[in-house]
């Protein structure tokens, strides 16, 4: 297969990735170009062997380097939260988060292809993490019908510097805890107390409401029909605390631009 069929599919990505990187498309896709530019005068320095889109990302990367990644260019007064959030990251801060919460590579591919060991990569993520964590401390409603369960997200939640405004178990009453202290994260499980949907709750927060929700269920094949739009966050339980700090980061840090969508 030849390299523009190998690559092809993955360019999208890899400018959204190098726009979120520089803070604007038309630097990022100035990257883009060096780097295809400089890998059809030089193929050989790809390795047949290698994942294709893996490869592609690790290239750019040597090229990023090479050309200084100089990253204060002029800036759209327009840009999202996100953006301006990004921005405030140190570089090598920036690249390990966003290949990892953005691009969705395990830490040793996102170590592979920075070329750096995974408990650098590790380092990287959580310095990260913590500067995102202190700018965007906000209020958390959990929907949670099991106790146990409602107390360790709350713990958790409250451990990230974030308030719980309340733990609704019934469809009924996360509208109406949502309606007194509107929160700007919501936590939701899809199968109630009262036998009611927590699908159904987030619909229609959701009809009214711009806040991300991630979902936390033993149930996730409810969520993954592809007969609707499927929500951005999702985790199975039982769940590992590490995985829903990083998903609340990454929620918090992306939304309105990405913010979980569902429709009932």
């Amino acid at each position: 297969m030849s390299l523009v069929k190998s690559f092809a599919p993955h360019l999208p990505f890899l400018r959204r990735y190098a726009r979120a990187l520089t803070g604007s498309q038309e630097s990022g896709d100035a990257y883009i170009r060096a780097s295809l530019q400089a890998l059809a005068e030089n193929p050989e320095v790809v390795e047949d062997t290698e994942d294709s889109r893996l490869s592609l990302y690790r290239f750019f990367h040597v090229i990023w380097g090479t050309t200084g990644a100089q990253l204060e260019g002029e800036r759209s007064g327009q840009a999202d939260p996100a953006d301006k959030r990004l921005q405030a990251l140190a570089p090598i801060q920036r690249q390990a988060f966003l290949l990892t919460a953005l691009e969705g590579f395990t830490a040793a591919e996102a170590a592979k292809i920075l070329g750096i060991t995974e408990e650098e990569h590790r380092l990287l993520e959580q310095e990260a993490q913590r500067e995102i964590e202190g700018e965007l401390a906000t209020k958390v409603l959990i929907i949670e019908d099991e106790p146990i369960i409602a107390a360790d997200l709350e713990s958790l939640v409250e451990d990230l510097g974030h308030t719980v405004t309340g733990i609704a178990t019934t469809h009924r009453e996360a509208l109406r805890l949502f309606g007194a202290n509107p929160p700007g994260l919501v936590l939701c499980d899809i199968q109630l107390a009262d036998g009611s949907s927590g699908i159904d709750a987030a619909h229609d927060i959701l009809a009214d409401h711009d806040v991300p929700i991630i979902f936390i269920t033993a149930f996730p094949e409810r969520l993954l029909t592809g007969e609707r739009p499927e929500p951005t966050y999702l985790i199975p339980k039982p769940f590992q605390e590490n995985t829903v700090k990083a998903a609340i980061g990454q929620a918090l840090f992306f939304h309105p631009a990405t913010g979980a969508r569902v429709d009932a």
